[in-house]
């Protein structure tokens, strides 16, 4: 996964539902485009470079995945979510 690739925006309504998490510390399934799987606490949403991140912790590790590569996730809050974009 090049860093380069143009970001694609996600849906406004998936986006609603990362900054949900966030707002309540979700401990979120999620699933990348590249097949990785993993549980990690929803903890912030940031822009760098018009590039949109989800800010994750992971057993103490803070980690950013862009938004663009998630496919899909879950929480029993919010439900399955199979991101989209704009």
């Amino acid at each position: 996964m090049s860093m380069n690739e143009s970001y694609q925006p996600i849906n406004c309504d998936d986006y609603d539902n990362l900054e949900l998490a966030c707002q309540h510390h979700l401990v979120l399934a999620l699933e990348l485009k590249d097949g990785e799987v993993l549980k990690a606490k929803a903890s912030d949403l940031v822009s760098r470079k018009n590039v949109e991140y989800l800010v994750v912790d992971i057993s103490g590790e803070s980690r950013e995945l862009r938004l663009d590569k998630i496919a899909s996730f879950s929480h029993p809050e919010i439900g399955t979510v199979v991101v989209s974009e704009e």
